[in-house]
């Protein structure tokens, strides 16, 4: 899968580099089972067509720009891990368009000409809730309308666990509660997140959310095998604590990557000294 992001000074050479394409649409923090359904439906639509499937995303969240930079926004994976995952279902390209003021202002109809028919895109797929353009007063059932035509526009209805609504929002409610079982529910997966290791402890890298306080059993992928073992989130959710592991099988420094199984019990005092 390639990745590209998209910002005014390049857009024009994407553009003219792009190909027919069917496309998903979303900020698809976490993908989670209702992302996963809208890239799935464009694959099959893609397939069906014979041309690439593209999904197309932004960043930063519109959040933090809208604010002026006030609003902080906790972002479930990076860019990367998302990259990632996309690949895992069969996306060919992943475009990253840079949300700024000036993508911000788009009419619903300018954003629909500059980021989809001139990239090539022949059908777009899109949550029922998608919105876009400025005060995101596009939504889905103008889509088409707004290209003058030109696309063909899958609606994909909202998908549920348990009667609530899938959503980005609780995946960060169960984090914050620790609930890691759900959470395995609605993701499809288990959680994972990539850390530091500085001989004592783990350090989250940026762009993941951090369970809440306490107890885990987890998996720990080293570089030789994966170690199902238990940590401690502290109270500051900065800092893993590794409770039953040999630690020599770890180097200062090593990036890890620690899937999240369940919650043991809540948050005990351990002590820690740098």
């Amino acid at each position: 899968m390639e990745t590209i992001y998209l910002n005014a000074a390049n857009l024009d050479y994407w553009k003219k580099k792009s190909t027919s394409n069917v496309m998903a649409l979303g900020f698809f923090d976490g993908i989670h089972k209702g992302h996963q359904k809208v890239i799935r439906t464009a694959v099959n639509k893609a397939k069906e067509r014979g041309v690439a499937v593209t999904v197309m995303s932004f960043f930063p969240h519109p959040k933090t720009v809208l604010s002026k930079g006030n609003e902080t926004f906790d972002y479930i994976m990076p860019l990367t891990e998302k990259g990632k995952v996309l690949a895992q279902l069969g996306v060919d390209t992943f475009y990253i368009v840079e949300f700024d003021k000036s993508f911000a202002s788009l009419s619903p109809e300018a954003y629909v000409s500059n980021y989809l028919v001139d990239f090539g895109v022949e059908h777009a797929v899109a949550g029922y809730d998608f919105s876009y353009g400025k005060f995101g007063a596009g939504h889905v059932g103008r889509m088409e309308d707004d290209s003058g035509g030109k696309l063909g526009v899958t609606k994909v209805d909202k998908v549920s666990y348990q009667g609530q609504k899938i959503s980005s929002t609780w995946i960060r409610q169960l984090l914050s509660t620790g609930d890691m079982k759900t959470l395995q529910h609605i993701l499809g997966r288990s959680y994972e997140l990539a850390c530091k290791w500085d001989g004592r402890a783990f350090h989250p890298l940026s762009q993941y959310t951090v369970p809440a306080p306490g107890s885990y059993m987890v998996t720990i992928e080293t570089k030789n095998h994966p170690i199902l073992t238990k940590v401690e989130v502290a109270e500051d959710q900065q800092t893993i604590l590794p409770l039953e592991f040999d630690q020599a099988t770890m180097t200062s420094g090593d990036r890890i990557a620690i899937t999240w199984h369940r919650r043991v019990q809540d948050h005990i005092m351990y002590s820690y000294s740098v």
